[in-house]
């Protein structure tokens, strides 16, 4: 036999034969894409459909456990209080900021920190006032000018009525010439300074009870409503200790305490309603309202004259921390002697003057009055000062009351009196004028953190002549 016969192998394979087996490839392929998940949309929505029916109930509750979800992930949001902390507070309110006791945070440098680094409650509460140095201020006292059985020639010279708010000036402030405004800013180990209360006469009456009550405060959180405009709303976030060491009060006048009456807010026989020592004032110096709130505000060193430190609450705000860790944050930590918060929109003083117009606030003619002065002066147009916004929202002062901090306080006051009841306007001006202030501008976060913003809940009713 031939080699070739043995070595040759002839292999024939048909058409049908290839078909055939192409189609067991092919449907080998399917069944391996449908094994993998890939479907027509037959197939995908008979899969839906399959899954449907076997986990309907789920399905049916599902709407259910994600609200539960929500609701559970918001409450443990929530700033609960801590019970290990000695927390002297009212009962939750809903609605609103009241009584809410949340701390406030802010990203800085990328890194998330809070607004107000307050010791813990249970640092707090061993927290003693530092004992009494001598400050090592140019400025070691403070006189006040007062009428002595002087003739008085009330706000009707000729020098003053070339401003706006001449009639200002009354028995209660004294008559301060623009030489003696000028005098004032000048900086000696003895200031002498016209600073309200100048003559018996002048009003703003307290009675004697109350005089004997504040004479015993060391420290104070104060406030004041007068023309009925805001509720008093209870202090909350001190610890228990603190209490027999800081006064509350709250400066009411008779429509304020006739408002508070119609709703039901009485003061007790202790003169007290809550926390709050209510101290009512007889006979406002001022026609306008917002300007007798400035005597509390400004002059708390002539109301309490044996405390060492006050904080300024205003009424439409509820404090919310204790008072001796908001001092030792803002004052002793920092080495401040008065501490305020920036202003959150602007920074100019002239940006704000005409902010106040635009929003009425004051008009336009003692505004501009204001403006000039402060032109004729030399202020400036900065935007910062010592590397801060030259600018306050001083709805919270925190202050430690020494020869220098009152005076500051009296020349404020002095400026808000002469021109506008917008103190934002007055504040960068006297800092500036006076230069020797050591004070901490703290950012609006940290005011957030001070105080729950309730804001004004009644138009201010004005006094009647």
């Amino acid at each position: 036999m031939p080699p070739t016969m043995f070595n040759s192998i002839s292999i024939s394979i048909s058409d049908e034969d290839s078909d055939d087996t192409t189609g067991k490839m092919k449907s080998r392929g399917r069944r391996k894409l449908r094994k993998l998940g890939f479907r027509g949309k037959g197939d995908t929505l008979r899969w839906i459909f399959r899954k449907m029916k076997k986990w309907w109930t789920v399905l049916l509750f599902l709407p259910a456990i994600a609200l539960l979800l929500f609701e559970a992930s918001r409450l443990a949001r929530k700033p609960d209080k801590d019970p290990k902390l000695d927390f002297v507070s009212d009962n939750e309110v809903a609605g609103g900021n009241l009584n809410s006791l949340g701390f406030k945070t802010r990203i800085v440098n990328g890194v998330k920190e809070p607004c107000l680094k307050i010791l813990p409650s249970k640092e707090i509460k061993y927290l003693e006032f530092p004992m009494d140095t001598e400050p090592d201020f140019p400025v070691k006292r403070v006189l006040y000018k007062s009428d002595n059985n002087a003739p008085y020639r009330g706000g009707d010279s000729a020098l003053l009525r070339q401003y706006a708010n001449a009639t200002r000036f009354n028995l209660f402030t004294g008559d301060q010439t623009l030489h003696e405004r000028e005098k004032s800013f000048k900086v000696n180990e003895t200031a002498v300074v016209h600073c309200g209360f100048y003559s018996e006469n002048g009003g703003f009456r307290i009675s004697d009870e109350d005089k004997n009550y504040m004479q015993t405060c060391k420290a104070v959180v104060s406030t004041c409503a007068f023309g009925g405009g805001d509720d008093l709303y209870q202090p909350i976030g001190m610890v228990e200790a603190t209490l027999r060491k800081v006064c509350y009060v709250a400066f009411w006048d008779e429509i304020t305490r006739s408002t508070q009456e119609a709703e039901g807010n009485r003061i007790g026989e202790d003169q007290m309603i809550g926390k709050w020592r209510i101290v009512v004032v007889r006979d406002l110096p001022f026609s306008d309202q917002r300007l007798n709130g400035k005597i509390p505000k400004m002059l708390s060193h002539r109301l309490f004259p044996q405390a060492r430190y006050s904080i300024w609450v205003d009424s439409k705000s509820q404090f919310r921390r204790d008072p001796l860790g908001v001092l030792e944050a803002l004052l002793w930590r920092t080495d401040s002697v008065l501490s305020i918060s920036e202003h959150g929109a602007r920074s100019s003083v002239y940006d704000e003057a005409k902010a106040v117009v635009k929003k009425h606030k004051a008009t336009p003619e003692e505004v501009e009055a204001q403006m000039n002065q402060y032109r004729h002066d030399g202020f400036p147009d900065d935007k910062r000062f010592n590397g801060k916004k030259a600018l306050s929202e001083a709805s919270v002062i925190v202050r430690e009351h020494m020869p220098l901090t009152n005076l500051f306080m009296c020349l404020w006051f002095n400026e808000v009196v002469r021109f506008t009841s917008r103190d934002q306007l007055s504040f960068p001006y006297v800092l500036r004028r006076l230069r020797v202030m050591k004070i901490n501008m703290f950012p609006v976060c940290t005011r957030k953190d001070l105080v729950n913003s309730m804001g004004h809940k009644r138009k201010v009713k004005p006094l009647t002549s």
